[in-house]
């Protein structure tokens, strides 16, 4: 057995760095981390590509939130830059501003425009559905069919490899359409990168003599030599965990093709979507936002697959219909033997990089509210005050 262990997490990304940096400094714990990849961070993992540029391994994060709190808390990790989160759509030969804006309306539609006239556009243009129950309904009802088919309709279906028509409205409901001219990707207060990367941020988060990492390792095998005084921290996904009793949970998986080129610049902005060319569905040039200074750069081309590490729980209604029946044996595991599923892969749910590091600090709290009291330590400890 491994011995004087408090807090077992099986994952080193931003759930098991953040639970386990709470439960170091907050409570004295012992922690060990256990993670299958040879790197900490997770999915927000970067490091150096061979030219000496940094790119992030498994696609872009863009930090943002609208919670100074959170942005408090992670400072003590890193320091700040700004995040130039902007992205345009390749369409009809065009870069094209997206989300749309007021500029993508002009361009797409070749006569100057302003907000209101924007909006009677708009007005004449969309479909008039009164129940929305899908993602190509919920498009439709905003923007007609035309703007649907050029930025939207292949985009999806190149990422999901469902039609529109039988994803839920939310799938697309994310992305927002302005009647001003903000290229920003997103809308939030606080859009900002960790100065250093985001794996310099979680590694300094779990830089603690009380937290071991062991990386390589297959967390299974490390569970049946470790039982922790506190509980058991799982951000693995939640089906692997049951031994796919009730079938496997279905993903979306994504190919990086990276290229180099001799030029400071390939891109005018860090993310290009291709909705209707090519096979992939996006482009990304991280130098972008990491703000680095290199007389050459890398473009990462992301193609989306249906095999391979799994990064997008694809949200249908028989899928969440088999999540339920995992999520009902997670909280009876969590009531007898105090096991916790936090993050994407645990809770099989579509989670931005700020959410996931929320719902950390939520799970920290329950395990927290019901953590194991050495009664006689604290009453010698309440008599000595």
């Amino acid at each position: 057995m491994i011995p004087d262990i408090d807090l077992l997490i099986c994952g080193a990304g931003p759930v098991g760095c953040v639970i386990a940096e709470r439960a170091a400094n907050v409570w004295g714990w012992n922690v060990l981390i256990v993670e299958k990849r040879r790197h900490v961070a997770g999915n927000c993992h970067d490091s150096y590509h061979p030219s000496g540029i940094m790119i992030q391994n498994y696609g872009p994060h863009y930090f943002r939130t609208n919670d100074p709190t959170l942005v408090e808390y992670l400072s003590r990790f890193t320091e700040w830059i700004p995040g130039n989160y902007e992205v345009k759509s390749f369409c009809q030969g065009q870069l094209f501003p997206f989300p749309i804006n007021l500029s993508t309306l002009e361009q797409f539609y070749n006569r100057r425009l302003d907000g209101n006239s924007a909006k009677r556009l708009l007005e004449k243009t969309r479909v008039p559905i009164d129940e929305l129950t899908n993602s190509e309904e919920f498009v439709l009802s905003r923007v007609g069919r035309e703007l649907y088919e050029a930025f939207y309709l292949n985009y999806t279906l190149k990422q999901w490899e469902i039609h529109p028509r039988d994803l839920a409205p939310s799938v697309c409901g994310r992305i927002p359409v302005r009647f001003n001219r903000d290229n920003r990707y997103v809308d939030h207060r606080f859009q900002i990168m960790p100065k250093n990367g985001f794996t310099a941020m979680f590694s300094a988060m779990i830089d603690h003599p009380k937290i071991r990492v062991l990386l390589n390792a297959d967390f299974r095998e490390v569970q049946k030599y470790v039982s922790p005084r506190q509980a058991t921290v799982t951000s693995g996904p939640i089906d692997e965990y049951f031994d796919y009793c009730h079938g496997k949970l279905p993903y979306r998986s994504l190919k990086f093709d990276l290229v180099q080129y001799r030029e400071e610049y390939k891109q005018p902005c860090v993310q290009i979507n291709y909705p209707n060319d090519f096979n992939y569905s996006r482009s990304v040039e991280t130098k972008h936002i990491t703000g680095q200074k290199h007389p050459e750069t890398v473009v990462t081309y992301e193609t989306p697959q249906a095999v391979g590490e799994g990064y997008y729980p694809i949200p249908r209604p028989e899928n969440a219909a088999v999540y339920e029946k995992y999520e009902a044996l997670a909280e009876e595991e969590t009531r007898n033997n105090r096991v916790h599923f936090c993050g994407r892969l645990a809770q099989y749910k579509y989670l931005n990089t700020d959410e996931v590091i929320t719902e950390a600090l939520k799970c920290f709290d329950t395990i927290s509210a019901n953590r194991v009291v050495d009664f006689p330590a604290a009453i010698r400890v309440a008599k000595a005050g």
